[in-house]
């Protein structure tokens, strides 16, 4: 297969390209008991103006969460996009900023399917950080319904694969 050229509008966030591992994931909230799981985000590129991204979580070999969209940058601004859909029922829009090597990511808009389960999430919260070359860490807040903003995620990954 031909390697796709990088679409220039997506150069400042190349160092998010390829598999991540995580190294330490923990879920926490005021609602469930804190726990430990296993997450692996993988960022790429088709040459369009956008990176593609997947998330798999799991537990002890089994599925806990998948997550699924893109990533934008506005031409010749800071200003990022995350677009996302979640397979437990909502889809996320979030908006925010890269400086460097962080991005700041706030929900705007999250919809949701007609009978997703209760309580709804009402906004996100998302920092990914590039650590080191070869680590990043994220953390996510989450409000629900029933919740105030929270830290929900606290992860750190490590690259398992590159990607061009």
């Amino acid at each position: 297969m031909t390697e796709v050229p990088m679409h220039d509008f997506i150069k400042p966030l190349s160092w998010l390209l390829g598999r991540w591992q995580s190294e330490t994931a923990t879920g926490m909230y005021p609602t469930i008991q804190t726990f430990q799981y296993n997450d692996v985000i993988e960022f790429s590129h088709v040459g369009q103006p956008m990176l593609n991204f997947s998330v798999k979580a799991s537990m002890d070999g089994k599925p806990l969460h998948k997550e699924s969209g893109y990533l934008r940058i506005k031409p010749g601004t800071s200003q990022v996009a995350y677009l996302a859909s979640h397979n437990f029922g909502i889809v996320e829009i979030s908006e925010g900023t890269l400086d460097n090597s962080t991005i700041h990511l706030e929900s705007h808009t999250i919809g949701r399917i007609s009978f997703a389960s209760e309580p709804a999430v009402l906004k996100i919260v998302r920092d990914i950080k590039l650590v080191a070359p070869d680590e990043i860490e994220q953390e996510v807040a989450m409000e629900t319904s029933k919740t105030p903003l929270t830290k929900h995620l606290s992860i750190k990954y490590k690259k398992i694969a590159a990607d061009k």
